[in-house]
């Protein structure tokens, strides 16, 4: 297996519909979601959380289980690492006005099935199709009200 990193899912409820946050990816200008490599003391969901703010100046809370993960090719420099992405859902309840990668990314709401055509990663593709499903599960549910 390769490195490790954790992502967050960044998501909200919009009149009842879920909407799920992708940002570009620095170099290729990718869709993707916010991640990074872990931190020291930090557990990862929080890692996770921490990313999801310092690229898109995201506030919420953060699972604390991992939804799945996808594999990701990272280059540094001449060398190709394949990262395992841990990813976490992470609600959404604000933005700051700064973060320290404002302006350096974009970012758009979209619906679970228009993320799901975006993202680059077929694997994370299936890890949005899945979220959203067990989501609409649980809000349809008188339960998971």
């Amino acid at each position: 297996m390769g490195k490790k990193q954790f992502a967050a899912l960044p998501f909200r409820l919009d009149k009842s519909e879920l909407r799920v946050m992708l940002i570009t990816t620095r170099r290729k200008r990718r869709w993707s979601v916010p991640k990074g490599s872990p931190m020291r003391n930090k557990e990862p969901h929080l890692t996770a959380a921490f990313e999801a703010y310092e690229e898109a100046g995201l506030v919420g809370v953060v699972a604390t289980r991992a939804l799945g993960s996808f594999k990701h090719r990272k280059r540094k420099g001449d060398r190709k690492r394949t990262m395992n992405v841990a990813v976490f859902p992470m609600k959404v309840h604000g933005r700051e006005r700064w973060w320290p990668e404002k302006g350096e990314r974009e970012a758009i709401w979209v619906s679970p099935k228009t993320a799901a055509r975006l993202v680059h990663k077929a694997q994370l593709r299936r890890l949005i199709a899945r979220f959203a499903a067990q989501t609409a599960r649980e809000t349809s549910s008188p339960l998971g009200r």
